[in-house]
C-alpha cells in the first residue's frame, strides 16, 4: 500500500512565517523549491532527497506543544547540535534513549518538534 514518504506538512501562524522559513532554509540548510501555481503561495516547500517538507501558514491559535514530530537523520549529531546552538535554538535532550541511536529534539519557531538522530 504505502511505498514511500512523499512529504510532511508543518504549520505556523502568519507572524512566524519568516522566522520559520529562515529556520528551515538557513539553520537546517534545506533547499526551497517552487510551488505549483495552484498551491497556496504563502509558506514554502523544501526538497529533501526524494521527499519534501511543506510549510503552511494557518491563522489559528497555537495549541499546547505536541509530541508530534518530524525526524531528520544526520551524519554528525555533535555538529548538528552545535549548529542549532549557534543559531540560538534550544536543545531538548532525549529523555528516552533508544539503543543504537543518538538523538535530541528541537522546535522550529512555530512550535513544531523535530527529532535529530544519528545511527551509532
Amino acid at each position: 500500500m504505502v511505498t514511500q514518504l512523499h512529504h510532511v506538512n508543518v504549520t505556523v501562524p502568519p507572524e512566524l512565517e519568516a522566522a520559520t522559513k529562515s529556520f528551515y532554509g538557513t539553520v537546517l540548510g534545506l533547499k526551497q523549491v517552487p510551488k505549483p501555481a495552484a498551491a497556496r503561495q504563502n509558506g514554502a516547500w523544501y526538497q529533501i532527497g526524494d521527499n519534501q517538507l511543506h510549510l503552511s501558514v494557518e491563522d489559528e491559535p497555537l495549541s499546547s506543544l505536541s509530541s508530534r514530530h518530524i525526524c531528520f537523520r544526520v551524519s554528525d549529531l555533535a555538529a548538528a547540535e552545535q549548529a542549532f546552538r549557534d543559531a540560538g535554538v534550544e536543545i531538548i535532550p532525549d529523555g528516552r534513549p533508544v539503543p543504537g541511536t543518538l538523538r535530541f529534539y528541537v522546535r522550529d519557531p512555530g512550535g513544531n518538534q523535530l527529532e535529530i538522530v544519528q545511527q551509532k
